[in-house]
């Protein structure tokens, strides 16, 4: 697989595709970034743009993981003190799961984001952006919630942070494709190159299949969760014997959130994917890519709930070092 495929290897887009085969061309020394709020414990959606992250660096790019504190004050996450308590819970969690501590940079937003400089390069985006084109891009942050005006700087301020991170490559799931094209369309008004954008997939809804999973509501995996945990959630997931499975009775479009977890989750981490099963059953099956795991689920040979089993095992290898950095308080 050469350096393009791996740079976007389960990625939803790349915007744009000639600037990602330019950052292919040359790798080493390049800046990938994600941001993430300060306000929880990690779980699967950190995870996955955080694998993403673990092949870049195996490409030679180095990565910065912001700890967006002052994005988590403006978006009603606690105090700075709460929130940077729990930045550096993250930070351990983040090296815990896989990030190489020595080519990761960790930066608090508010070790810049409070500076003059930065501040008024702020108000220049500000008269740079139309307040409806401020409103869609912070859709996603504002959820259901009445939206404020904090809401509608916080992409702006996104935008900005990859031109003082010095970054070549942003990274988010879907949900930040708005705040990142808002950013190559204003950064250039304050004569600032606007980063490559690499989007990943959202994982559907573990036991509907429809929408996103979320950490709010429903059920989420995360660090916190114990091997039994993660074995009673897998087991209750929605896993039709198809990638493709039918739309739910109101038109809703469905995917296979267990083999979404496969393909974004233990493909990228575990070179061999081992599939345990007693001997009258066939005994186990071996599995070198995806694909052929997919396939095997397609016409039968794998059964749904032998590939829940191995799920649970594989993402449980994967949670275990940072929920025990969690319960040992490190």
């Amino acid at each position: 697989m050469d350096a393009y495929d791996r740079i976007t290897r389960n990625a939803a887009e790349v915007v744009t595709d000639e600037e990602g085969r330019e950052l292919a061309a040359s790798p080493d020394g390049k800046r990938a970034y994600v941001g993430y709020e300060p306000s929880g414990v990690l779980h699967v959606g950190h995870m996955l743009t955080a694998n993403k992250l673990i092949e870049l660096q195996e490409l030679g790019f180095e990565v910065v993981v912001l700890l967006a504190d002052v994005h988590a004050y403006l978006n009603g996450k606690g105090t700075f003190a709460e929130i940077r308590e729990t930045a550096t819970r993250m930070q351990e969690q983040f090296v815990a799961y896989g990030l190489e501590p020595d080519s990761t940079e960790f930066v608090l937003g508010s070790e810049f984001q409070l500076d003059e400089e930065y501040a008024l390069d702020l108000h220049a985006l500000e008269l740079e952006t139309s307040l409806s084109r401020a409103e869609r891009a912070m859709a996603e942050i504002a959820g259901d919630d009445t939206a404020t005006v904090a809401h509608a700087v916080y992409p702006l301020m996104q935008a900005l942070d990859t031109v003082y991170l010095d970054v070549d490559l942003a990274i988010g799931g879907l949900e930040q494709r708005k705040v990142h094209m808002l950013a190559r369309d204003t950064l250039p008004g304050i004569d600032a190159d606007a980063p490559t954008c690499l989007h990943t997939p959202l994982i559907a809804d573990l036991t509907t299949g429809v929408g996103k999973m979320s950490s709010s509501e429903g059920l989420s995996i995360s660090m916190e969760d114990a091997a039994a945990d993660i074995e009673e959630k897998v087991g209750k997931a929605y896993c039709p014997p198809t990638a493709d499975p039918d739309p739910t009775d109101d038109g809703e479009e469905r995917e296979n959130p267990v083999l979404q977890l496969f393909e974004y989750h233990v493909f990228p981490r575990f070179e061999t994917v081992v599939v345990e099963r007693p001997d009258q059953y066939g005994g186990n099956l071996s599995y070198e890519s995806y694909a052929d795991l997919e396939a095997d689920l397609e016409s039968g040979e794998l059964h749904p709930a032998d590939a829940k089993g191995a799920l649970s095992t594989y993402l449980n290898e994967l949670i275990a070092p940072g929920r025990e950095r969690i319960e040992s308080g490190g």
